[in-house]
């Protein structure tokens, strides 16, 4: 039977997230040895804010989590449902840790250094989430929700930044090869 188009839409973008923080790794090494460009920090931000938070995390949580909740009774504030959330909102806090590093100058070797472990605990907390998703979350929400009576989910288009943010993501997965 084929697959939940939303759910395949999700697995597509965890991939390309999964480009832009291997990007974003390289970047911010380069950052932390005075390299790199201001500009492109501010380029990672507006994927990451955008793309992955505002377009991607959105949609699992207006769209996938209550079908979870609706149709397979699974609750929201425990549980996990709620672990997922919860990393959403400590990657976003993450992220907002590392913007000012992101976007602006470092002066000193410890201002780099910090902005390394921010991006070692953004980036770990994201792959372990993203894995869990594939692994668990996403094959086991499509052959539930099936069984429920549910073959489809529909999540909302991205919005026009939304959609800026992701190719903004790809150029900088090209400049900044993972």
């Amino acid at each position: 039977m084929a697959a939940m188009r939303l759910i395949e839409e999700l697995r597509s973008e965890h991939e390309v997230i999964e480009r832009a923080v291997g990007a974003l790794g390289t970047y911010t090494a380069l950052r932390a040895r005075g390299a790199g460009t201001p500009a492109d920090g501010e380029g990672f931000l507006r994927f990451f804010r955008l793309f992955a938070g505002s377009y991607h995390h959105a949609r699992e949580e207006d769209t996938l989590f209550p079908a979870l909740e609706k149709h397979l009774e699974l609750p929201h504030r425990t549980g996990p449902l709620f672990s997922l959330t919860d990393q959403h909102r400590r990657m976003e806090a993450t992220l907002d840790e590392m913007a000012s590093a992101l976007a602006g100058d470092l002066r000193t070797k410890e201002e780099g250094e910090a902005l390394v472990e921010l991006f070692t605990r953004y980036s770990h907390t994201l792959l372990v989430h993203i894995d869990a998703e594939n692994s668990v979350l996403l094959p086991e929400s499509e052959g539930r929700l099936r069984q429920s009576g549910v073959h489809e989910l529909d999540g909302r288009p991205p919005t026009k930044e939304e959609l800026d943010a992701r190719a903004e993501g790809e150029r900088l997965v090209g400049l900044y090869p993972p």
